[in-house]
């Protein structure tokens, strides 16, 4: 399933914790392109991302609590 995640509307973003959260929920991400799409999200860029079908639920959790805004694509 592809994701755009759109942007972070936390009030002090946590940069560690949504790069960590990127690499994890991602299918062929790894920390330093997650860290690449941590810096450009906060930089007010939309970012695609593929994850796997099985974690959908708690990768949308895991967003949700970072205050990252998404929208499903596939």
């Amino acid at each position: 399933m592809k994701l755009n995640l759109l942007s972070c509307d936390a009030q002090k973003p946590d940069r560690r914790g949504i790069a960590r959260c990127i690499a994890e929920v991602s299918t062929n991400v790894d920390g330093l392109l997650a860290n690449e799409f941590t810096d450009i999200l906060l930089e007010g860029d939309m970012v695609e991302i593929e994850i796997d079908g099985k974690t959908t639920s708690s990768a949308f959790r895991a967003l949700r609590k970072l205050g990252i805004d998404y929208e499903i694509v596939e």
